[in-house]
């Protein structure tokens, strides 16, 4: 396996589509997960996930870094990032929006590089109706950037919709 990226919208089956495809390869997996346990409801979400995966695989989190993530796999192992989406919001409150695109360049093309494969998790937000304010606004197109970068980086782009799966064709 090589890059795949699976994106959706909340709640479409992505990180399970994520953990059957890292499962069915028979690899080690390294679960690179951005999520940060800011408050009790999250720390269920994040436990919650934990429960989900077998538990000889490795998790990195990592919140900001996900390049040195990516660097510090293991050659044979099977990267699943979840998600993307958490890892811009955490960017855009601590680094600059500018680099955020260049930051996700420089993690698409180790993950598409990596020989043991990776999966790449991130919520589709701009479906929607565009938000009423700046920041919001802000994360969405940073968001919709960096999905693009990625999925051009990816071998196969997967799109999860009420727990189906469509693949999505280059333009």
């Amino acid at each position: 396996m090589t890059l795949t990226f699976v994106t959706g919208g909340a709640r479409s089956g992505k990180s399970r589509l994520a953990l059957r495809l890292a499962a069915a390869t028979g690899a080690p997996v390294a679960m690179i997960a951005t999520a940060e346990a800011r408050d009790a409801e999250m720390a269920e979400r994040i436990a919650a996930h934990r429960r989900e995966r077998p538990a000889s695989w490795r998790t990195v989190e990592e919140p900001l870094d996900l390049a040195a993530a990516l660097r510090g796999l293991a050659s044979d192992e099977l990267a699943i990032v979840d998600c993307l989406s958490l890892w811009v919001s955490n960017l855009l409150e601590r680094a600059d929006p500018a680099a955020i695109e260049t930051l996700a360049a420089d993690a698409a093309a180790l993950a598409a590089a990596h020989g043991g494969g990776c999966v790449a998790v991130s919520n589709e937000v701009g479906m929607g109706i565009v938000p009423a304010n700046a920041l919001a606004r802000s994360y969405r197109d940073a968001l919709g950037r960096v999905n693009a970068i990625w999925a051009e980086a990816a071998d196969d782009a997967l799109f999860a919709v009420s727990g189906r799966v469509l693949r999505l064709e280059r333009a």
